[in-house]
């Protein structure tokens, strides 16, 4: 009776540590968001910021707070919780520490919609329709279901290892990339420019109505996530296992990695191509929370927000008064972070 005792006692610390862990990341969030709104090529003093926000502020300061940094900041958060919710979730249906929507390919599809949506229609029409925004997610999520769709097919009729489903989304992402090169090559000085400038990945393009629709796509599919906490943990222990608790693994697989790639088709359709944070976010979260992913999903998505307000505001410190496109940084500073992920902690897999 004892031990019953000592192991519920020590569960009951264990989860109230996790959720000051994710009050802690709350507050280190919010910490880093104001940051990034005191920091730009226009200076604004911290009065100046709070001024502006509580509708106070001179209307200059009003504009640059309320169309261009909170707009930014916001839409950050989003689509690093978003990128980083997904890839949570894919590394546990696929059982592979690899498993994110830019090593499967999936990133690279949707860039390659979202290019072909654009080349397609025209830099104005795409920018300045009422509907830009909604075929451009709806290209760019139509192209990553189809590449979602291989890696299924890949584990329903061939059972395809981790290794496996890993090379074929490399294999997926060079190919869309090199359709990606096929439309830049093909389409106009204009459009070349402006899929160039997208796929970068950057957040400085986010306006209000962008960021409300990414808003919606992103706690669509978080939401679906965490419902699924429980069901995603058990699967971790593997098939067998889950079927045996009542878990109906195939369309938890199927269902999951289709919501994921609706999530990230309305990240990067917005935002571009950012790398890495998916990836990445899961492993620093897990290495804080550990494996219960009822805990770790909301983790995670504190971390990648976390990661990619924060590099945005360094890319635009670093060469100030020019902004660095957030994505060419996550990308110099996740590769190196996540091999090191990789080989220093592989004892939580």
């Amino acid at each position: 009776m004892s031990n019953a005792t000592e192991a519920i006692e020590a569960y009951t610390t264990q989860q109230s540590r996790r959720k000051l862990v994710l009050l802690g990341g709350v507050v280190v969030l919010l910490a880093v968001s104001v940051h990034a709104m005191l920091s730009g090529s226009i200076d604004l003093s911290a009065s100046a910021v709070i001024g502006s926000l509580s509708g106070s502020g001179s209307p200059f300061a009003q504009r640059v707070v309320w169309q261009i940094r909170l707009p930014r900041v916001l839409g950050g958060a989003i689509a690093g919780a978003g990128l980083a919710y997904v890839g949570t979730a894919m590394q546990s249906v696929l059982r592979n520490p690899l498993g994110a929507p830019y090593t499967l390919g999936i990133s690279q599809a949707a860039a390659f919609g979202a290019a072909l949506s654009i080349a397609v229609r025209g830099v104005e029409s795409a920018a300045g329709s009422i509907f830009g925004p909604y075929l451009t997610t709806a290209t760019a999520f139509a192209l990553a279901l189809g590449s979602t769709s291989v890696i299924l097919l890949l584990i329903r009729f061939k059972n395809a290892s981790p290794e496996t489903l890993i090379l074929t989304g490399v294999a997926l992402g060079a190919v869309f990339n090199a359709g990606l090169t096929v439309i830049q090559y093909l389409a106009s000085d204009t459009e070349v420019a402006a899929i160039v400038y997208w796929t970068f990945g950057d957040l400085g393009r986010l306006t209000w109505p962008t960021v409300a629709i990414m808003a919606v796509g992103v706690l669509t599919s978080a939401g679906y996530f965490s419902l699924r906490g429980w069901q995603y943990t058990v699967l971790d222990a593997g098939d067998e296992t889950a079927a045996s608790l009542g878990v109906d693994v195939p369309r938890l697989r199927t269902v999951g990695m289709l919501v994921g790639a609706f999530g990230t088709a309305v990240v990067i359709s917005f935002v571009g191509i950012i790398g890495f944070i998916g990836l990445v976010a899961p492993h620093i979260a897990r290495k804080v929370v550990g494996t219960d992913e009822r805990i770790l999903l909301p983790a995670s998505g504190l971390v990648g927000a976390i990661l990619l307000v924060g590099a945005d505001t360094a890319a635009r410190a670093a060469f100030d008064p020019l902004s660095l496109p957030v994505g060419v940084l996550t990308a110099f500073l996740g590769a190196p972070l996540f091999v090191y992920l990789v080989i220093a902690g592989r004892e939580h897999w």
